[in-house]
């Protein structure tokens, strides 16, 4: 699971209490809107798809409600199309696609391998040593859909001491080749930071250590999570303006996790069985901020590409996941847990299938209706 590897300073939360404008409601903005009652439910399940991780398997695992199954996101003014899996493939024909980032890529890789199996099923075609990366290939589409795994985008060196801790060295001026390398390849990317910029890090640039995030003990200059994402988030964008490569790149923004009462490590849980409303929900600051500063680098980004022919989208999923502390496994990312004994929970992946299945009609709306780009407040 992709949280910080040790206790971080949490910024003091507060509570958001956001109105619905009535000017969203007389325009169409994808990312800006409710969950409402769906009696249909999702269009496929645990036992008709196969690409489902078992950490994320929440039915086959003993999850005992199902309520969070049956909500569909309505944005204000305007609908969203369930996903179409044979206007997909149809459209995607002879093409390939990227998904570029860390584990929640590879949930969101999932969901849509399992909502195109309603049409044709995926051959895997390779992964990785560590199988973080992997390709799928749909034969009668000529289909390819690559995850490469680059959970900073940044080069980085990241050694497993075990149990979540990572010894992380983190290079600020440099991208990771996993993803660069591999970039003329595809027709559409879909790129994202994450939860790893929450990690202890070591910071350095021009072969030089200056600073960290979160190292109490090692003398050394504390510079935050934002300053590495702000970065990571620029040189990125520099990287894809400037490229003589011009795919259809979808940018996601950040996604919350919903730990209640601690975080993954000292007994956190999420045990909601249905969506927040506006206003009853505390969000921590921390994830404001990293957000912040993907919307900000995005526009400038956007911008640039603008003159350089460079076509940039923006997946914004943030506000209409932090309405879901429904949608995690919890407890369920292990088959038939035991409550009494307190088992550690997941509140970051998303179970499948669930809230996530929403973030690809989106994409699809987006790619293929020309969806609007506005970006929820």
């Amino acid at each position: 699971m992709e949280k910080t590897d040790a206790p971080y300073a949490r910024l003091p939360e507060m509570a958001l209490h956001l109105s619905k404008e009535d000017s969203l409601k007389e325009q169409c903005d994808l990312f800006s809107g409710e969950w409402i009652p769906n009696s249909s439910g999702p269009p496929y399940t645990n036992s008709s798809c196969s690409f489902i991780d078992s950490y994320q398997d929440c039915l086959t695992n003993g999850r005992p409600d199902t309520r969070y199954l049956y909500w569909k996101w309505k944005p204000y003014g305007c609908g969203v199309s369930p996903f179409d899996a044979e206007k997909f493939l149809k459209a995607m024909r002879n093409k390939s696609w990227a998904l570029i980032g860390d584990s929640i890529f590879r949930n969101q890789m999932e969901s849509l391998l399992c909502l195109l199996s309603q049409v044709e099923e995926a051959v895997e075609i390779y992964h990785d040593e560590t199988y973080q990366s992997k390709t799928w290939y749909f034969s009668s589409h000529n289909l390819t859909l690559a995850l490469i795994w680059s959970p900073f985008l940044l080069k980085a060196e990241i050694k497993d001491l075990g149990h979540s801790n990572y010894d992380i060295q983190l290079h600020l001026d440099a991208l990771d080749n996993t993803w660069t390398s591999q970039y003329n390849k595809y027709d559409y990317i879909v790129l994202s930071g994450g939860q790893w910029f929450l990690k202890t890090s070591i910071f350095w640039e021009n072969s030089t250590i200056i600073g960290c995030h979160y190292c109490p003990g090692k003398n050394l200059r504390e510079l935050g999570m934002d300053y590495s994402y702000q970065k990571a988030l620029e040189l990125a964008f520099r990287f894809i303006t400037t490229s003589d490569h011009k795919p259809l790149v979808v940018f996601r923004t950040w996604t919350v996790d919903h730990f209640e009462y601690g975080e993954w490590y000292d007994g956190g849980i999420c045990n909601r069985t249905e969506p927040y409303k506006e206003g009853e929900f505390s969000r921590d600051p921390a994830d404001q901020v990293m957000r912040g500063l993907e919307i900000a680098e995005f526009e400038k980004a956007a911008a640039i590409g603008l003159e350089h022919g460079t076509h940039l989208k923006l997946l914004d999923i943030y506000h209409l996941s932090l309405l879901r502390p429904d949608g995690h496994p919890g407890p369920y990312r292990k088959l038939y847990p035991d409550i009494s004994k307190r088992p550690q929970n997941d509140c970051l992946h998303w179970c499948l299938p669930g809230p996530m299945d929403t973030w690809n009609d989106l994409l699809m709306e987006i790619v293929l209706n020309e969806g609007h780009q506005r970006y929820s407040s």
